[in-house]
């Protein structure tokens, strides 16, 4: 089959803490008083010396520090895990360097600490510019907090994303209309917009907090996807939207099907064939490597037609895909054609699932 891969290579920095457990949240964290950044260094350097005798010669073109909150860690931390990176692989001199952070984590100060260490672009996970909403949400920060982060974030860095979370129960087309005008209004360059999703095994979904209704949700999304495109932020991937040439490198570098590490607990990589995941625990991740599994070229296949059928305007070949599955989609609305490619129309994003499944199907 051919290849959907491009040449990119990303490294991701899985960071396990937070401040708080966020109700919502499935994501591999958790909450400690006691943090050895001694410890966490000594994992990292393990995990980037079981890669460097794996990885192709190109050089690490996007760094991501995410989690779980890595705003926490220090400055000094973060030096010197940059560092190590450096002196273990080629980094490129023009590599996107993004730390994620929250508005109670972080500080002017920390900010321009972390930008004198490398990082050269913030993802503030702001979430609801609501009040109310922030604190269904399990969120510490005020709305004040997080527009006076958003405005610091500006001053220190050229590239900064805003997350926010919609479809929230009860939330009309009036409320979020006012809200996301709100959050342009900003002038960001990048947002990542998340539809709310009750997890099983959090504890939204152990409360059995009832989800947005479907078609409230649908009429959402549409919304979402107007309103970003009126103000010149269109959608490039299902959930997040950017002003052309500030999208997410190092995402892309994902959803397009290119190779990348992951170091950390819980972490997760991709190098052609070969699939490497990370120990979820950090005790259990600090004694232990990460599990490698080569994957068959079938399920590298399909891991990169669900990632690529999130990007509106790349999509993904023909080659390989179901003729039955083309025509069904085609009939229904879900896709596009052009050339040798396919690409997921508004219709078909809001069935992505159903849209993979028929594409793939014999």
């Amino acid at each position: 089959m051919k290849s959907l891969s491009k040449p990119l290579l990303g490294l991701y920095i899985h960071w396990p803490y937070c401040l708080s457990k966020c109700p919502y949240c499935d994501f591999a964290s958790c909450v400690s008083s006691q943090i050895s950044e001694e410890a966490l260094l000594s994992g990292y350097r393990r995990d980037l010396l079981f890669f460097r005798p794996l990885i192709p010669k190109t050089s690490i073109q996007t760094i991501y520090f995410g989690g779980g909150t890595p705003s926490l860690m220090s400055s000094s931390l973060m030096g010197r895990i940059l560092d190590l990176i450096h002196r273990m692989f080629s980094v490129s001199s023009v590599a996107e360097i993004t730390l994620e952070a929250n508005p109670d984590a972080v500080t002017l100060q920390k900010m321009k600490a972390f930008k004198q260490e490398g990082v050269n672009r913030l993802s503030l996970g702001v979430q609801s510019l609501r009040e109310k909403d922030l604190i269904f949400l399990g969120r510490k920060h005020t709305v004040q907090t997080a527009l006076k982060r958003v405005e610091e974030a500006q001053s220190v860095f050229d590239r900064v994303n805003m997350d926010l979370i919609y479809a929230r129960p009860d939330q009309t087309l009036k409320d979020w209309e006012m809200e996301l005008k709100e959050a342009l209004s900003l002038g960001l360059t990048h947002y990542s917009l998340y539809q709310l999703t009750i997890e099983p095994e959090t504890p939204f979904g152990r409360q059995n907090v009832p989800p947005c209704d479907e078609e409230r949700s649908e009429e959402l999304f549409r919304l979402t996807y107007h309103l970003m495109k009126e103000a010149d932020r269109p959608a490039y991937e299902i959930s997040n939207f950017a002003k052309a040439g500030f999208e997410s490198r190092h995402n892309l570098c994902y959803w397009r099907g290119g190779d990348y590490i992951g170091i950390g607990p819980a972490s997760h990589g991709r190098l052609k064939s070969v699939a490497t995941e990370n120990a979820k625990t950090v005790s259990k991740w600090l004694q232990n490597n990460p599990d490698v599994l080569v994957l068959s070229e079938e399920e590298r296949f399909e891991e990169r037609v669900i990632m690529g059928l999130r990007l509106y305007h790349e999509g993904v070949p023909v080659l390989g895909l179901s003729q039955n599955g083309l025509s069904k989609a085609a009939r229904y609305g879900w896709i596009k054609q052009k050339g040798d490619r396919v690409y997921p129309t508004l219709d078909g994003a809001l069935v992505l699932n159903q849209l993979i499944l028929t594409l793939l199907s014999d």
